[in-house]
């Protein structure tokens, strides 16, 4: 099915671990009724409060391995030995409903989703290493190995920012929110999308 059927947008989201990401989309999330957040399927052990099919859909590796290989994903990816992956199906289904799709994926998946879908790619920024290293060091669920080893990722991440079509820098938390939220509604409000939800009305004018 093409991107011409859907009648909505997809965003995608990537950044460092640590700079916001996920609050910033919760955010979103909950004061946007005509928006839906992806949960990914993973192979990661769920930690103490998740829920799954709310944050994420926890599964053996042995089945997220058969579902890479009958095609399910979307985009999909082996973070620091767990596998992360995407519904395609799931997505396809909201943008056909009308419902905008935030995916919060890293380089990698944006260039997957990129080359299969039309889509909208966001790159959020901390204001500074000194600030990353803080949020990360602040979560006090990570040993210092592994803080150092995400602080690595984090740059490895970052010198890919180019690749997305915004940029959004994570220092004022409100600022970015709406920044974000901006970016949204330009795209919202493209062309292809207005002439699908207006199109009795064109159709109107121009008889």
């Amino acid at each position: 099915m093409s991107s011409s059927s859907f009648k909505a947008s997809l965003f995608v989201i990537s950044a460092p671990s640590g700079a916001g990401k996920t609050s910033l989309v919760n955010a979103l999330d909950a004061n946007d009724e005509a928006l839906q957040v992806s949960i990914s399927h993973t192979t990661r052990t769920k930690r103490e409060g998740e829920v799954h099919g709310t944050h994420y859909h926890f599964i053996e590796k042995p089945l997220f391995q058969a579902m890479v290989k009958d095609g399910v994903f979307l985009e999909h990816a082996e973070v620091f030995g767990n596998c992360y992956g995407t519904s395609m199906e799931w997505v396809k289904a909201q943008l056909i409903q009308g419902k905008d799709v935030i995916l919060e994926i890293d380089w990698q998946g944006v260039q997957q989703v990129a080359k299969l879908m039309d889509c909208t790619t966001i790159f959020i920024l901390p204001p500074s290493i000194e600030t990353l290293k803080q949020r990360l060091e602040s979560r006090s669920q990570d040993s210092a190995d592994t803080i150092a080893l995400r602080m690595k990722k984090a740059q490895d991440e970052i010198r890919h920012f180019d690749v997305a079509d915004f940029l959004v820098v994570n220092d004022d938390f409100d600022q970015a929110l709406s920044e974000l939220r901006s970016i949204i509604e330009a795209v919202r409000l493209g062309t292809s999308l207005q002439k699908v939800k207006h199109q009795s009305l064109i159709g109107e004018l121009l008889q």
